[in-house]
C-alpha cells in the first residue's frame, strides 16, 4: 500500500493529547493579542467592533475563514443582536474576498455548535466560511481521508487582510 504523508494533519491532531492546550482558545488568544505582525502568525485577517476573523490553522480548503464573537460565549442564543448583525457582515465580506481571490464556485457556510456536532472548539462560537469548487472531493479525501491544501496560510492571511480594509 502507498502512503501519502500529511504532517499538518497531525499538528491538529496531536493537540487533542495536550489537556493544556485542549483548554486553551485559539480565538481567545487571537482577540487578545495587540502585536499586528503577531495577528500575521495568529492568522487574523481582521477586527470588527463584535467579531474577528481568522484563517482556519486547518483548513477544509484554500481560503477557509473563521468569524467569531470577541465574547469568549458557546451557546447561539446567547449572541446579542448587534454580535449577529456584526458576525453576518464579515461573513458577507468573506464571501466577496473569497470570490475575488479563489473563484470558487459555492460556499458550505456552518457553525458546529457542542462537540457532538463536530465542533473542535466547542467554547468558543465561530462560523466556518469554506470555498468549494466543483470536483474538490478528490481521490486524496475519498479514499485516503486526507486534503491537499494548496495555498500558502502567511501569504493568504496578508492578501485577506488587506482585501477586507477595502470593502
Amino acid at each position: 500500500m502507498k502512503q501519502m504523508w500529511s504532517p499538518w494533519r497531525s499538528q491538529y491532531i496531536e493537540t487533542f493529547k495536550d489537556k493544556d492546550k485542549k483548554n486553551q482558545c485559539f480565538i481567545c488568544e487571537a482577540i487578545a493579542n495587540q502585536d499586528l505582525e503577531k495577528d500575521k502568525e495568529l492568522l487574523v485577517v481582521k477586527r470588527s467592533k463584535f467579531c474577528i476573523a481568522i484563517l482556519n490553522k486547518f483548513p477544509y480548503n484554500s481560503g477557509h475563514i473563521l468569524v467569531a464573537p470577541l465574547r469568549h460565549i458557546s451557546v447561539f442564543e446567547e449572541l446579542q443582536p448587534e454580535e449577529l448583525a456584526d458576525i453576518m457582515n464579515l461573513v458577507q465580506k468573506a464571501i466577496v474576498i473569497q470570490k475575488q481571490l479563489f473563484s470558487p464556485h459555492g460556499f458550505n457556510i456552518g457553525v458546529n455548535i457542542g462537540e457532538a456536532a463536530g465542533a473542535g472548539l466547542p467554547s468558543h462560537i465561530h462560523f466556518h466560511i469554506v470555498p468549494r469548487w466543483s470536483g474538490d472531493s478528490n481521490f486524496t479525501a475519498v479514499f485516503a481521508d486526507m486534503k491537499v491544501i494548496s495555498a500558502d496560510l502567511k501569504k493568504m492571511q496578508e492578501e485577506v487582510s488587506e482585501l477586507f480594509e477595502t470593502i
